[in-house]
């Protein structure tokens, strides 16, 4: 018994899914050669990890969705989308780079499948967050599976809130939702098959080597240049203004004595 199956079996995709997949099947390309769906389920990305480049993993409702860092996911049945591919960075010639650049692709390609869908401008802070205004609407998780030390698949995983929610106390001031923003909540069948479409296109970029175009579609729909940011490094607390991103995605902050280059770790926008 696999861990998804604790908690429901997978069952026949809806109808409404089927029906907005095959709308955009020409623009899915390597994405959804497998699509299982799950009414309930631990998480998406558990799932996914044992399956295939290209495979898609929709549950209706997560018991244990997580975000990074071990966070974890409110993932209410009805209200969001919570959705895992799985991608295969390391087929591209550079595949260093295309690794490093798998999130900042996947964050332009949701943002650009949302206003697709719905009209909705969206904004992105780094590494993996989704806004509108300074509320979180969407996030990404990026899970490597490995063999000895060659990254084979990358599970990419995201939850958007589509429908207004009784989120919990401690995030009712930080989060919005499509619903929220729109005044109704748009169908979730098209919001998935325009995130898939677009999350298609941004992969074959990324395969492609066409790094340049993901980092630009970042940069135009990032407001972050000059904001304030507070990190902590090996010898302690650090503070700084946001520059940019660099050419392998990493953030760039100016600490007033220089700039340094921020990967990976916890990092507060101020």
């Amino acid at each position: 018994m696999t861990r998804a199956q604790r908690f429901s079996e997978a069952t026949e995709l809806p109808g409404d899914v089927v029906d907005a997949l095959a709308d955009v099947r020409p623009r899915l390309g390597r994405l959804a050669s497998t699509v299982t769906y799950f009414p309930t389920v631990g998480s998406t990305n558990d799932v996914a990890a044992t399956m295939p480049e290209g495979a898609v993993v929709i549950a209706e409702a997560q018991t244990a969705g997580r975000g990074r860092r071990g966070r974890s996911w409110f993932s209410p049945p009805g209200s969001g989308l919570y959705v895992s591919i799985v991608l295969a960075p390391s087929r591209s010639a550079d595949r260093r780079r295309a690794a490093s650049l798998t999130t900042i692709a996947a964050g332009v390609a949701l943002a650009e499948g949302i206003e697709t869908a719905t009209g909705l401008r969206v904004h992105l802070k780094w590494p993996n967050d989704l806004y509108v205004a300074r509320r979180k609407l969407a996030g990404i998780l990026a899970e490597a599976a490995s063999a000895g030390d060659r990254i084979d698949t990358v599970v990419l995983g995201y939850g958007i809130n589509v429908a207004e929610a009784a989120y919990p106390p401690e995030l009712r001031d930080r989060v919005t939702s499509l619903e929220s923003e729109l005044g109704t909540a748009p169908r979730r069948a098209g919001v998935l098959a325009e995130t898939l479409a677009a999350l298609a296109a941004r992969y074959d970029d990324l395969l492609a080597g066409r790094f340049d175009a993901i980092l630009n579609g970042w940069r135009s729909r990032a407001e972050a240049n000059g904001a304030p940011v507070e990190w902590t490094a090996p010898d302690g607390p650090r503070s700084g203004l946001v520059v940019d991103i660099d050419d392998d995605g990493a953030l760039i902050v100016d600490t007033g004595s220089g700039r340094e280059r921020i990967v990976a770790g916890e990092l507060t926008w101020t």
